[in-house]
């Protein structure tokens, strides 16, 4: 089994929140894939789906962002799924908005929704991080990603999570670098090289 994680916190208040990206690809996914709709259970939001014939988890912790782990620590362990199985989607300041990277491992350069899952499952899961830019100095960092996104933003945002659900079934390989790879190629797919005009 698969289990995909979005980090973000509960409420209509965090909804529209730089922050709160990994809800909203879990939602395009759970969406796009045709997985059962979302039950509230414990401290989470679950939908249950399939890759192929991979059976897939949906997860959204309702814990806030810093105790994520509680909820994704309790539903490994429930269903005995190792942490190179599990994929959290989370927001990163480091990266360009709308620029995504795939790493395995690593420590959690000051996300408290990742270090909170380390914390829980240790740090050998995979993380998708999804760019929402920074903000320009440290100080500022809190409000950049609690504050809702611009509108403007919608242009790079909506493409962007419809590429990550249509490649999210290429997360079931060993190789994270085709799913990465696909979104990419789906963003901005290759020229057409128009036929050669004939002589004459």
């Amino acid at each position: 089994m698969l289990l995909l994680v979005g980090l973000g916190n509960p409420g209509e208040k965090y909804s529209g929140t730089r922050h709160n990206i990994g809800f909203l690809a879990l939602d395009v996914i759970a969406l796009r894939n045709g997985f059962e709709p979302w039950r509230s259970k414990r401290d989470s939001w679950e939908a249950r789906g399939k890759f192929g014939d991979v059976p897939v988890l949906g997860l959204k912790p309702m814990t806030f962002m810093n105790r994520s782990g509680i909820a994704v620590g309790e539903v490994a362990r429930l269903h005995k799924i190792p942490p190179e199985n599990v994929i959290v989607f989370h927001d990163e300041i480091d990266l360009e908005p709308g620029k995504l990277r795939v790493k395995a491992g690593g420590g959690a350069a000051g996300h408290n929704g990742i270090r909170s899952v380390s914390e829980h499952i240790g740090p050998h899961f995979r993380r998708v991080r999804i760019g929402v830019g920074h903000p320009g100095t440290k100080e500022q960092v809190h409000g950049h990603v609690l504050n809702d996104f611009d509108k403007a933003d919608a242009q790079w945002i909506v493409p962007l999570l419809d590429a990550i659900a249509d490649a999210a079934p290429l997360l079931t390989g060993a190789d994270d670098s085709a799913f990465a790879n696909k979104v990419a190629l789906i963003l901005k797919p290759p020229r057409k090289t128009p036929p050669p005009t004939k002589a004459g």
